[in-house]
């Protein structure tokens, strides 16, 4: 643990910390109060538990996502088919009419459209 250390980063002898009754005391309290973790600890501690709940968040987030592009795939088959079935029947049964003429107004061939009395 990190006590193991401490004597080592103080750059004293471990008898010297093991004399140090006074500041041993104050560094269990402490760390006892912080559920056994050294301040630096706790706070790694409390921003990996931060992290790991945005985590989860976007993970929530990305499944909703991958579930809402699988129903607009499906759609877009099913239009896609649609589409295909129509434009088979067309061409079986009767005349492509031009976009761009219907829209228009017009079709192959035709005069413009009377406008007549409202």
């Amino acid at each position: 643990m990190v006590k193991d250390n401490l004597w080592k980063e103080a750059k004293v002898s471990r008898a010297t910390m093991n004399r140090a009754t006074r500041i041993m005391a104050e560094w269990d309290t402490r760390v006892a109060d912080c559920d056994g973790f050294t301040s630096g600890e706790a706070r790694k501690n409390d921003e990996l538990v931060t992290l790991r709940a945005k985590l989860a968040d976007k993970t929530r987030e990305c499944t909703e996502l991958h579930h809402r592009l699988d129903a607009a795939a499906t759609a877009i088959a099913v239009l896609h088919h649609d589409n295909t079935l129509l434009r088979q029947e067309l061409d079986h049964s009767g005349q492509l009419v031009s976009l761009t003429a219907h829209r228009s107004g017009r079709r192959r061939n035709q005069d413009p459209p009377l406008i007549g009395p409202c």
